[in-house]
Protein backbone atom coordinates (compact mmCIF):
# COMPACT_ATOMS: atom_id res chain seq x y z
CA UNK A 1 0.00 0.00 0.00
CA UNK A 2 1.27 3.53 -1.07
CA UNK A 3 2.44 6.04 1.71
CA UNK A 4 0.70 8.90 -0.16
CA UNK A 5 -2.99 8.30 -1.36
CA UNK A 6 -3.60 10.34 -4.10
CA UNK A 7 -7.64 11.18 -4.20
CA UNK A 8 -8.57 13.54 -6.70
CA UNK A 9 -11.50 16.14 -7.01
CA UNK A 10 -13.69 15.31 -9.82
CA UNK A 11 -12.63 18.91 -11.70
CA UNK A 12 -8.60 17.96 -10.84
CA UNK A 13 -9.41 14.74 -12.20
CA UNK A 14 -11.40 16.62 -15.39
CA UNK A 15 -8.35 18.84 -16.02
CA UNK A 16 -5.90 16.03 -15.91
CA UNK A 17 -7.62 13.92 -18.13
CA UNK A 18 -7.92 17.05 -20.49
CA UNK A 19 -4.02 17.94 -19.95
CA UNK A 20 -3.01 14.31 -20.92
CA UNK A 21 -5.41 13.74 -24.05
CA UNK A 22 -4.31 16.93 -25.25
CA UNK A 23 -0.21 15.80 -25.92
CA UNK A 24 1.15 18.48 -26.17
CA UNK A 25 3.00 20.74 -22.99
CA UNK A 26 6.16 19.42 -21.27
CA UNK A 27 6.72 15.81 -21.29
CA UNK A 28 7.21 15.65 -17.51
CA UNK A 29 3.98 17.37 -16.66
CA UNK A 30 2.13 14.46 -18.76
CA UNK A 31 3.61 12.45 -16.91
CA UNK A 32 3.05 13.44 -13.39
CA UNK A 33 -0.27 14.00 -14.90
CA UNK A 34 -0.83 10.48 -15.80
CA UNK A 35 0.63 9.20 -12.90
CA UNK A 36 -1.72 11.31 -10.70
CA UNK A 37 -4.34 9.87 -12.79
CA UNK A 38 -3.57 5.92 -12.71
CA UNK A 39 -2.73 6.59 -8.60
CA UNK A 40 -6.38 8.58 -7.99
CA UNK A 41 -7.99 6.14 -5.07
CA UNK A 42 -11.01 8.84 -4.67
CA UNK A 43 -13.07 6.48 -7.65
CA UNK A 44 -11.62 2.82 -6.35
CA UNK A 45 -8.35 1.61 -4.86
CA UNK A 46 -5.88 3.13 -7.21
CA UNK A 47 -3.44 1.27 -9.15
CA UNK A 48 -0.19 -0.22 -7.26
CA UNK A 49 3.36 1.42 -7.77
CA UNK A 50 4.05 -1.30 -10.04
CA UNK A 51 1.29 -1.48 -11.71
CA UNK A 52 2.16 2.23 -13.08
CA UNK A 53 5.82 1.33 -13.17
CA UNK A 54 4.29 -1.21 -15.56
CA UNK A 55 2.05 1.36 -17.56
CA UNK A 56 4.20 3.90 -18.02
CA UNK A 57 7.71 2.82 -18.05
CA UNK A 58 8.79 5.00 -14.88
CA UNK A 59 10.99 4.58 -11.88
CA UNK A 60 9.26 3.94 -8.42
CA UNK A 61 10.89 6.92 -7.10
CA UNK A 62 9.42 9.23 -9.66
CA UNK A 63 5.61 7.88 -8.67
CA UNK A 64 6.41 8.35 -4.58
CA UNK A 65 7.49 11.86 -5.24
CA UNK A 66 4.81 12.70 -7.44
CA UNK A 67 2.77 11.15 -5.13
CA UNK A 68 3.98 13.17 -2.39
CA UNK A 69 4.30 16.38 -3.91
CA UNK A 70 0.42 15.91 -4.16
CA UNK A 71 -0.24 14.82 -0.34
CA UNK A 72 1.93 17.21 1.12
CA UNK A 73 2.44 20.56 -1.06
CA UNK A 74 -0.49 20.86 -4.17
CA UNK A 75 -2.20 19.52 -6.67
CA UNK A 76 -0.10 22.00 -8.95
CA UNK A 77 3.04 21.34 -7.62
CA UNK A 78 2.39 17.79 -8.39
CA UNK A 79 2.48 18.52 -11.84
CA UNK A 80 5.56 20.96 -12.05
CA UNK A 81 8.44 18.96 -11.71
CA UNK A 82 11.62 20.57 -9.45
CA UNK A 83 13.36 22.75 -11.27
CA UNK A 84 17.27 22.00 -11.62
CA UNK A 85 19.61 23.22 -9.30
CA UNK A 86 21.87 25.95 -11.28
CA UNK A 87 25.23 24.38 -11.98
CA UNK A 88 28.50 25.65 -10.66
CA UNK A 89 30.42 28.09 -12.26
CA UNK A 90 33.90 26.68 -13.94
CA UNK A 91 36.63 26.73 -11.08
CA UNK A 92 39.31 28.88 -12.19
CA UNK A 93 42.95 29.23 -11.74
CA UNK A 94 43.70 33.01 -10.21
CA UNK A 95 46.10 34.89 -12.01
CA UNK A 96 49.30 34.61 -9.11
CA UNK A 97 48.49 30.79 -9.30
CA UNK A 98 48.59 30.51 -12.87
CA UNK A 99 51.81 32.20 -12.95
CA UNK A 100 53.41 29.68 -10.78
CA UNK A 101 51.73 27.07 -12.74
CA UNK A 102 53.51 28.19 -16.00
CA UNK A 103 56.57 28.20 -14.03
CA UNK A 104 56.12 24.97 -12.56
CA UNK A 105 55.50 23.57 -15.98
CA UNK A 106 58.78 25.03 -17.23
CA UNK A 107 61.14 23.93 -14.42
CA UNK A 108 62.64 20.21 -13.81
CA UNK A 109 60.38 17.74 -12.82
CA UNK A 110 60.52 16.52 -9.13
CA UNK A 111 63.22 13.96 -8.85
CA UNK A 112 61.93 10.05 -9.97
CA UNK A 113 59.89 11.74 -12.39
CA UNK A 114 60.62 11.66 -16.07
CA UNK A 115 58.14 14.86 -16.33
CA UNK A 116 55.13 16.59 -14.92
CA UNK A 117 51.78 14.90 -14.46
CA UNK A 118 48.68 16.64 -13.80
CA UNK A 119 48.00 15.12 -10.71
CA UNK A 120 52.11 15.98 -9.67
CA UNK A 121 51.38 19.92 -10.99
CA UNK A 122 47.78 20.30 -9.14
CA UNK A 123 49.41 18.86 -5.46
CA UNK A 124 52.41 20.96 -5.78
CA UNK A 125 50.19 24.01 -6.56
CA UNK A 126 48.68 22.75 -3.21
CA UNK A 127 51.89 22.71 -1.23
CA UNK A 128 52.96 25.78 -2.44
CA UNK A 129 49.98 27.60 -1.13
CA UNK A 130 48.87 29.09 -4.20
CA UNK A 131 45.70 27.36 -3.80
CA UNK A 132 43.45 25.98 -1.15
CA UNK A 133 42.71 23.14 -3.73
CA UNK A 134 42.60 22.03 -7.06
CA UNK A 135 42.04 19.41 -9.24
CA UNK A 136 44.19 18.22 -12.44
CA UNK A 137 41.29 18.44 -14.28
CA UNK A 138 41.70 22.34 -13.73
CA UNK A 139 45.26 22.20 -14.13
CA UNK A 140 44.73 20.61 -17.72
CA UNK A 141 41.97 23.14 -18.80
CA UNK A 142 44.23 26.25 -17.32
CA UNK A 143 47.33 24.92 -19.46
CA UNK A 144 44.90 24.20 -22.05
CA UNK A 145 44.17 27.55 -22.51
CA UNK A 146 47.37 29.33 -22.90
CA UNK A 147 47.94 30.21 -26.42
CA UNK A 148 51.59 30.12 -26.04
CA UNK A 149 53.73 29.14 -29.55
CA UNK A 150 57.05 27.55 -28.55
CA UNK A 151 58.66 28.88 -32.16
CA UNK A 152 58.15 32.74 -30.48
Amino acid sequence: MAKFVVKLTDEERALLQKIVSSGKGAVRKLLHGQILLHADASIGVGRTDEEIMDALNVSRSTIFRVRQRFVEESFETALQPRPLPRRPSKVKIPDDAEKQLIALVCSDPPSGQCRWTLHLLAERLVELGCVDRVSHETVRQALKKMTSSPGK
